[in-house]
Formats: C-alpha cells, sequence, structure tokens
C-alpha cells in the first residue's frame, strides 16, 4: 500500500514537472510577442508623430470647407 502511494505521488510529481515546463516555454513565447508589439508599437508611434509634424508644416486653412459646399 505504501509503495503505491508513492508511486503516485511520484508520478504526480512528474506531471507536474512536465506542466511547468510547458508553462515556462509559453510564458518565454508570450514576453518574445510582447517585445515583437512593442518595438512595432514605438517605430508606429514615431511615424505617426513625424507624420503629424509635416502636416503641421503645410500651409492652409485646416478647417477650410471644400468648394462645392
Amino acid at each position: 500500500m505504501e509503495e503505491n502511494r508513492l508511486i503516485e505521488i511520484e508520478t504526480r510529481l512528474a506531471y507536474q514537472e512536465q506542466i511547468i515546463r510547458d508553462l515556462n516555454e509559453v510564458v518565454c513565447e508570450q514576453q518574445q510577442a510582447i517585445e515583437t508589439l512593442e518595438k512595432g508599437y514605438k517605430r508606429l508611434t514615431k511615424l505617426v508623430n513625424e507624420q503629424a509634424g509635416m502636416n503641421s508644416e503645410i500651409e492652409g486653412p485646416a478647417n477650410e470647407k471644400p468648394p462645392h459646399y
């Protein structure tokens, strides 16, 4: 009886160790995805800010209605 209990505990421990390894792998992949998204976000933010700066340099009224109104 004691032998069976020990085997069951060892089996559970082995499964838990495997689950921890799997979860760690998922967390690492998610961290890489987050870093990639952050880099993309920073590039887009920079691009939008540059475009906004270029648009402010264009002459002409910003709220002028088109001639067909």
